[in-house]
């Protein structure tokens, strides 16, 4: 009985029922039609009246008379007649024609899930009933409130006590107030009405007070993800470890160990890999004699380990290993799938010498004394969770399920990454909520009853659990039975006979509230329930009771309903859905012994969640097949763990790896160096011959020009006192070009140069320029570099092993263009350098992480065996992507980079840089995919072709997948409009490949960067080194968490140097120009 209707008052009337499914406030104030009983007057909630139960009910103001019939006071619903309503449509009276699976019949399920109150006066149509009191809908069925007007009961005439009460009518109290301004809960504070009245007003609340109990279980839930407030929390939210739904994949021998209130049952299922479609399940249910549930724990897993030896020698002791699944339904601190300790005993137990431990483990050890040790407890499984892994709807999985049985429970795939008390923060958890502890804290006392007080009080555990108290069936008989004593001492009910029988603990059981409840056979449950407990109950009393049992379990359902709201809400925000669509398994003789509460249910949470269209899914679980699945599951994902693990070894490295790579690049790099020694050196340490970094006293105008992909920039850069400003246009060069001639290329250079001069007045000027070159030169000079090779894709004729700075002369010349004034060519690297060096002295290093990879160093010249002299330092060009060409890192290639490397245009080469830059790491990426669709570990195991597309999956997808903080769904849609069907599960594997791939390549870098700032240090003699990197490329700059894994790792490798990295803002082309303007600087008088 449930109000979630707005009091509001108007001039005409006390209160105005709001938000009634397709009624509006009419004349009078009073919503339009009102259904009316000749007898027992106003009826909103339907065209029942429970009092005389009949369907006698007017959709106008004028009553319909109707007779009793002999049985039960009126006349068959059929016989009635009721204007304006067809008669082939059933009455609220009867079944809703709506479905709990989302159709919707004739009405909404408003009018008929969620009872209606309403206070007021009633119409005038009525004549005489302006003093009789409110009526009440309950679980959607009208019914007045008693105490009827004398001569109404009957032909009775009610005993005077109660005729007084009728006195002081139940519309206002002596202030004027409505009784929907009045604390449902707090008994003594209700207007002044019967005790009945009070009774059933005590067990409503408006939807306001659950939209608040909604909110408390929200902020509970939240508390109880958090990291901080976890162990404080009423809520528990405990990780289950379970990550994943079936996907029909599943298939092999488990089975299943279930401890339950009574028994012990145990499942051995086979599953084929067919889609679960026709899984072969064999079980047996072992009675647990009573007194275990109180003995030692010892006994009792000794017991189950038992029940599970005769189980297996019945089916003929199968000795293959056999997975098994541990369903346990009590709390626990779950820290692994097959790893938890209990938190507190419920549900009657209470065995010795288990809480705190782990059950698994003592599950385990019981089957080993048997000697069983190929049976392998491998999950510890809850109800609640095997509730919604047996449920689906529409294909869909369940992502949530609700258990309103002897207990109460919920679980849902929550978002890992809120799950703070765990260290996964990838894809989703299944969390057990256990939020019959709701409450504990004190959160629900405004809304508990004395009956809910004294159900504690009684209980074994005093205090705690207080959700569950109001909710679970273990609980909703005592609540009964706690109100027939109260009103039975207030002489409402069984007036003159002893009622000493309903003193006693648990006489009156949760089923027979349910069977009470019935329509047809409700009342006569009744008067034979009560009759058993030595009453003798008048129909009016049956009738009361059946209101009561009704009030109370419908509180059950919309407090369940206010729990499921909160987890739709936390879903719907925590993926950043507008409208989260989702189906709930539910299950428990609750939910299956009576329709209305699974639509009380559905329409509260609704209204408390309208963000969210949930469908309640009927659990399929009554032979344990969900807790089969969730085995199964846990036994698909340990192997697939297994073999993605195996898969992605090769490219997880270890410190050891890393220190290695870092001594070989060391080593490579004295070879670089030495004179001897360089032309076999894989890392060719090339002199620029740039021997100073800007010291801030350069002035003046310089071009520069800045090639290094398929866009090339042109700059003007202006270096003043007040500071570096510079004007620049970005030119593209076609693949025609790259792949062309020399020539062509050249000449497209300088034809883009003269027109930026145009552009910007420049033509007439003579301005000193800087060519930054990004591609392997050796160094002759400034301004003099032989092309070694091309990389990036360039393949330009006639050009490698040519001046690239005589090259463009030659273009200049062919174009006309004398002005032209090459003073400096650098690479990209070197120009980085430069760029971060006029804002920071200390920047002596260069580093690109971009569509290629590449250092530069300012090395002792001492050191530098290929030029002469031995003073000062000067910039070396490391050309650190070619590190690994002469096979020194073969160990660390794994199959997917030689697969990568092989469909190259310089296979073979560039080694270091196919590990760790952009243009690569998508293609490492789609190898690692194609190899686990090979292995059944991706989308099904179904061949994608668009997966076999070279090049589909880019680096970038890489950046954007690993943001912090993208809801899987996210990636989900990134994988689809690359045309690959990819699930959720799909979506957290690919984010892991992802994730591996690049933290390779970060570490990588790491390694290289630690034997240059190493080298450095011991240079110079330093204990310390405090040293700037100057840093540019896409890679490093775009994605999520490459910087931070590089500075992560190179603080590991080189602890004895502080490095600071800066990035560079205007790319490697103000470098370029700083290059010309210092040495600009240098030959100045």
């Amino acid at each position: 009985m449930y109000v979630f209707m707005k009091l509001q008052q108007t001039r005409s009337s006390p209160a105005v029922l709001l938000g009634g499914a397709g009624r509006r406030a009419g004349p009078r104030g009073w919503t339009t039609p009102v259904p009316y009983c000749s007898t027992h007057g106003p009826t909103p909630g339907g065209e029942f009246c429970f009092c005389c139960r009949g369907s006698g009910i007017t959709n106008g103001s004028t009553p319909l008379q109707h007779t009793r019939s002999a049985t039960n006071g009126c006349p068959p619903p059929a016989a009635m007649s009721n204007p304006g309503r067809p008669s082939s449509q059933p009455s609220r009276g009867g079944r809703s024609p709506w479905s709990p699976h989302g159709e919707r019949g004739r009405l909404p399920p408003i009018n008929r899930c969620v009872g209606m109150m309403m206070w007021g006066q009633q119409p005038s149509a009525a004549p005489g009933l302006e003093d009789s009191l409110c009526a009440i809908a309950i679980v959607g069925h009208s019914c007045a409130l008693y105490p009827r007007l004398p001569g109404r009961d009957g032909g009775t005439t009610l005993p005077s006590h109660d005729a007084a009460q009728t006195s002081a009518p139940c519309g206002r109290d002596t202030e004027g107030r409505a009784p929907g301004s009045f604390q449902f809960g707090h008994q003594d504070n209700l207007p002044s009405c019967t005790p009945v009245q009070r009774a059933l007003l005590s067990l409503t609340l408006s939807l306001e007070k659950l939209q608040a109990v909604k909110c408390r279980m929200l902020e509970a839930m939240e508390k109880g993800l958090s990291q901080e407030t976890h162990a404080q929390a009423t809520v528990h939210m405990l990780p289950t470890f379970i990550c994943s739904t079936p996907d029909g994949t599943e298939k092999g021998d488990l089975m299943v160990v279930e401890l339950c209130q009574s028994h012990v049952r145990t499942l051995f299922v086979t599953l084929l890999g067919d889609g679960n479609q026709s899984p072969q399940l064999m079980y047996k249910i072992f009675e647990l004699p009573a007194d275990m549930l109180q003995g030692t724990g010892e006994a009792l897993f000794d017991f189950v380990a038992q029940c599970v030896q005769k189980f297996l020698e019945e089916i003929g002791n199968p000795q293959h290993r056999l997975p098994v699944g541990f369903v346990f339904p009590f709390s626990c601190r779950q820290t692994g799938l097959g790893k938890a300790e209990l938190i507190s005993w419920s549900k009657g137990f209470q065995c010795s010498d288990v809480e705190g431990k782990d059950v698994v483990q003592l599950l385990q050890a019981a089957i080993n004394k048997l000697e069983l040790y190929h049976v392998e407890v491998i999950a510890l499984l809850n109800d609640t969770v095997g509730t919604m892994m047996a449920s689906s709807w529409g294909g869909k999985p369940c992502e949530i399920a609700l258990v309103a049985g002897t207990g109460t429970n919920s679980c849902f795939m929550a978002e890992a990454q809120l799950v703070e008390v765990v260290e996964e923060n990838n894809g989703r958890m299944c969390v057990n909520s256990e939020w019959g502890c709701f409450g504990d804290d004190g959160a629900l006392n405004d809304v508990l009853t004395p009956y809910d007080h004294r159900v504690d009080q009684e209980s074994s555990n005093p205090g705690e659990r207080r959700f569950e108290k109001m909710v679970g069936g273990l609980y909703l008989g005592e609540i009964v039975r706690h109100a027939m004593l109260m009103l039975a001492t207030e002489q409402a009910l069984f007036v003159g006979a002893s009622t000493s029988a309903l003193g006693s603990k648990d006489v009156f059981k949760t089923q027979q509230v349910l069977e009470i409840m019935d329509n047809e056979t409700g009342m006569a449950k009744a008067r034979s329930a009560l009759e058993a407990l030595g009453l003798q109950p008048s129909e009016r009393d049956c009738c009361r009771v059946q209101q009561i049992c009704r009030a109370v379990v419908s509180r059950a359902a919309a407090l369940s309903a206010t729990g499921l709201a909160a987890i739709l809400s936390l879903m719907c925000r925590s993926r950043e859905l507008e409208r989260l669509v989702v189906n709930v398994g539910v299950d428990g003789e609750l939910y299956r012994a009576h329709s209305r509460f699974g639509e009380i249910l559905q329409s509260v949470a609704g209204l408390l969640a309208p963000e969210c269209a949930a469908t309640l899914v009927p659990s399929a679980d009554t032979n344990g097949l969900g807790v089969a699945m969730v085995t199964a599951v846990a036994q698909r994902v340990l192997t697939q763990r297994h073999e993605v693990e195996q898969l992605l070894a090769p490219l997880r490295l270890s410190r050891a790896d890393l220190e290695r790579v870092q001594g070989l690049m060391r080593q490579e790099m004295e070879r670089g160096l030495g004179r001897d020694s360089n032309a076999d050196a894989s890392v060719r340490m090339l002199p620029t011959y740039v021997c100073n970094t800007p010291d801030g006293t350069e002035r003046g105008d310089f071009l520069a020009l800045d090639l290094g992909g398929t866009n090339f920039r042109v700059l003007v850069v202006r270096v003043m006192q007040e500071g570096i400003h510079m004007a620049s246009e970005i030119y593209v060069v076609p693949t025609s070009i790259m792949q062309g001639t020399g020539e062509a290329l050249f000449d497209h250079i300088i034809e883009c140069i003269m027109d930026f001069q145009t552009k910007q007045n420049l033509m007439e000027q003579v301005l000193p320029l800087g060519f930054t070159f990004s591609f392997p030169c050796k160094q002759l000079g400034l301004d003099k570099a032989l092309l070694l090779t091309w990389t990036k894709g360039f393949s330009a004729s006639g050009c490698v092993g040519q001046d690239v700075v005589q090259l463009l002369r030659e273009a200049a010349q062919r174009k006309q263009h004398l002005a032209l004034k090459v003073v400096a060519v650098v690479n990209d690297t070197v120009g980085t350098m430069m760029a971060c060096g006029y804002d920071d002295p200390r920047c002596e290093i260069g580093l690109i992480v971009g569509t290629g990879t590449n250092a530069c160093y300012m090395e002792e010249r001492k050191n530098v065996g290929t030029v002469e002299g031995e003073e000062g330092r000067m910039c070396i060009n490391m050309e650190w992507g070619a590190f690994g060409d002469n096979g020194c890192l073969d160990d660390i290639f794994t199959t997917f980079d030689r697969m990568v490397d092989e469909k190259t245009i310089n296979a073979g080469k560039q080694r270091f840089e196919k590990l760790i830059s952009g243009m690569y790491l998508g293609e490492i990426v789609r190898h690692i995919l194609l190899a686990m669709v090979d292995k059944q570990l991706l989308f099904r195991g179904k061949p994608s072709l668009k997966l076999q597309t070279r090049d589909i999956f880019q680096t970038k997808f890489l950046s954007t997948i690993e943001t912090d903080g993208l809801a899987l769904q996210h990636v989900q849609g990134i994988l689809r409009d690359l045309e690959l069907d990819a699930s959720f599960e799909d979506s957290v594997l690919v984010r892991e490949v992802c994730q591996t791939v690049s933290l390779r390549a970060a570490q990588l870098c790491a390694a290289g960067l630690a034997a240059v700032v190493e080298k450095m240090r011991e240079n110079r003699g330093l204990a310390q080194l405090a040293v700037t990197v100057g840093v540019d490329g896409t890679l490093y700059k775009m994605h999520p968490h490459f910087s931070h894994n590089l500075q992560q790792m190179l603080q590991d490798l080189a602890p004895n140097c502080a490095v600071t990295f800066l990035q560079s803002e205007d790319g490697s082309g103000k470098g370029a120009a700083l290059v010309a303007a210092v040495a600009c600087r240098e030959t100045s008088p």
